[in-house]
């Protein structure tokens, strides 16, 4: 359980499950889970441009993070943020589908690609994610108080630059936890501890952390379950997530059945 290689996948994932709480806190309170879903989705193709060119994977899921979400905010200042969204997701895949097929590689690396594989996460990988996930959260820090304004108020996907720079932190964040999860299961660690930390409180301070918190158990219970089970991590955060949602929707029925 503690060998070196899952030390490895002990600090990584505990710095994705942070990020991801506070950054899935937002995407939740301003309705952004197709942003959520799509640009994670279309990083893919930075992945596959990268095999490609014999790069880094971290700086092509990087690079077509960050391009996706400025995609996304640009034409969503043109015209309907859904459409926006969703022909900026088509587009990242069309690449993606393309660089596969010229890359020819179809094997494992995509698989862990989409599905996570943190348990082969290396000593490499370490302080990049460490210094994504910083500046991250220290992004959401400085933009904390007009970005929650503004997600209380429902200003638009693009609604000034605390939503542009909100994208960029989406785009970081899913550049940090794609390696863990995979593109298919990041969503669920974005949206499902903090939906169940929405539906457990309404203070926002007191979500925000516990919106952290579960991330946090999400992801080292789907280590340790995985280890003993040899199922993939991915299903156990998918699992988790679920779980603290209906957990929190359930606590909610309680509650109103009890006033």
């Amino acid at each position: 359980m503690f060998a070196p290689f899952m030390v490895h996948a002990w600090v990584v994932a505990t710095l994705v499950a942070i990020l991801a709480g506070a950054v899935g806190f937002f995407v939740v309170m301003r309705g952004a889970a197709f942003v959520a879903h799509a640009i994670p989705n279309g990083s893919f193709a930075g992945a596959a441009a990268a095999a490609l060119l014999g790069t880094s994977t971290l700086l092509g899921l990087a690079v077509f993070s960050v391009g996706g979400a400025l995609g996304i905010g640009w034409l969503s200042r043109r015209g309907r943020p859904d459409v926006a969204t969703a022909l900026t997701l088509v587009f990242l895949l069309g690449l993606g589908a393309l660089f596969l097929s010229l890359a020819g590689q179809y094997g494992p690396e995509v698989e862990s690609l989409l599905f996570g594989e943190v348990l082969g996460i290396s000593a490499n990988e370490i302080l990049p994610t460490a210094v994504l996930t910083a500046v991250s959260l220290l992004t959401l820090a400085a933009i904390f108080r007009p970005l929650l304004l503004g997600s209380v108020l429902g200003e638009g996907v693009s609604a000034g630059w605390t939503a542009w720079l909100f994208l960029l932190v989406v785009a970081l964040a899913t550049t940090v936890t794609v390696p863990v999860v995979g593109t298919t299961l990041i969503f669920s660690l974005l949206i499902g501890p903090a939906a169940g930390a929405r539906a457990l409180t309404d203070r926002p301070g007191r979500a925000l952390a516990l919106s952290v918190v579960l991330a946090l158990a999400t992801v080292w219970i789907a280590i340790a379950a995985s280890f003993a089970s040899g199922w993939p991590v991915g299903f156990w955060v998918g699992v988790g997530g679920a779980g603290w949602y209906l957990l929190g929707r359930a606590y909610g029925a309680l509650s109103r059945a009890g006033r």
